[in-house]
């Protein structure tokens, strides 16, 4: 027989997982604020192995516009650049021989519906993964009263699923507004 309470753990699980992803996606996404965050995805090839850029400098934001890179080693300067215009940031580095500086342009109003939109999207694949795993759950709930669930036990653990969808679903819209928030701020 199912086990009710692990099934729902698992529903939650899942839904979390959804909403880390949607978080973390995010934060990828260039709001016109220097963020560390941008710059996770940015591979540098150091000493014959490709590394995250955090492997190789000490990242840090002096202003709202610039993120500065110092590399621990003045030599990889030239690779931390190349792994920055390679990544898909759109982002030029400017480097002094110590530092790479890396300006933030100030996002257009027409930029600006655009990075809306692509957050939109995001957090609705989220949403949809939600949705999937409420139905998926809520199918195993229907296919255990075969196997002798009580549909008193059945029906209970469907709003508990329901009431974790619609907790979800309000974190969603919670993140995907303050992003928005962000990026329509001048």
């Amino acid at each position: 027989m199912i086990d009710v309470k692990a099934t729902l753990k698992e529903a939650e699980d899942r839904m979390e997982m959804a909403a880390m992803y949607l978080e973390e996606s995010l934060a990828h996404i260039r709001a016109g604020r220097a963020n560390v965050a941008l710059l996770d995805g940015v591979k540098v090839n150091s000493y014959g192995s490709v590394v995250p850029l955090n492997q190789v400098a000490t990242v840090s934001v002096p202003d709202a516009r610039t993120i500065a890179i110092r590399p621990w080693d003045k030599k990889t300067i030239r690779d931390i650049e190349k792994g920055i215009m390679d990544s898909d940031l759109g982002i030029t580095p400017e480097n002094n021989g110590e530092v790479i500086r890396l300006t933030l342009p100030q996002p257009t109003g027409e930029r600006r519906q655009e990075l809306v939109k692509q957050c939109n999207k995001i957090g609705e694949k989220t949403k949809v993964e939600v949705r999937n795993v409420r139905g998926e759950i809520k199918d195993k709930l229907k296919k255990a009263i075969k196997d002798g669930l009580s549909e008193d036990l059945e029906k209970d653990a469907e709003n508990d699923l329901q009431k974790l969808h619609d907790k979800f679903i309000k974190k969603i819209d919670a993140l995907l507004e303050a992003k928005q928030k962000e990026i329509m701020t001048v």
